[in-house]
């Protein structure tokens, strides 16, 4: 794991309180350092990425750059971000270490970037936490494991859909997608 950089993804729920994550975990001392230290000095109006926490003082380790993909519509949107996706987060990233997704002695050595979708909707503080928490830890593993398979990809390209498009025709012809 030392020269790796993971990639990983993740959505869990649906509807406005579902959780899309996407990780990125890498060396302090690799592109992921790099990008976790550009990321925190450089905020954008709207995106400011900050550093997720178990508690007050208690950063999670790895240490993880929370950084939003939406920007905060409305002061409640923005307790969402801060609160629950935030505690998510930083809990799901705990469950990887446990579970051995993420080996102790990276904890030190590793830095996380979190890309967190709440969505400007949301309203289940309670729902909004679990979501993230399972999207968390399932972007890790998924990221360790190199998922999702080729094959898999190859497959789904027939059918390509997410919560907010379904093509009206799922199955392109031969021709069209060989070109």
């Amino acid at each position: 794991m030392a020269s790796t950089l993971q990639l990983g993804e993740s959505f869990v729920g649906d509807g406005v309180n579902a959780a899309h994550i996407n990780t990125v975990l890498g060396h302090r001392e690799g592109p992921a350092g790099t990008a976790w230290a550009t990321a925190l000095a450089g905020p954008t109006q709207g995106h400011v990425p900050f550093v997720a926490v178990l508690r007050p003082s208690l950063p999670v380790k790895p240490l993880t750059l929370f950084v939003t993909k939406a920007a905060p519509a409305s002061d409640e949107h923005g307790l969402l971000i801060w609160g629950p996706a935030q505690a998510g987060v930083a809990a799901g990233v705990a469950d990887a270490v446990a579970d051995g997704v993420i080996p102790p002695e990276a904890t030190d050595t590793h830095a996380l970037i979190a890309a967190v979708w709440v969505n400007p909707g949301a309203d289940d503080a309670e729902v909004v936490y679990r979501n993230n928490r399972e999207a968390t830890r399932t972007a890790l593993a998924n990221g360790a494991a190199s998922l999702p398979e080729l094959g898999d990809v190859l497959e789904a390209r027939h059918a390509p859909h997410n919560p907010f498009f379904t093509p009206a025709s799922a199955t392109p012809s031969k021709d069209t997608h060989d070109r």
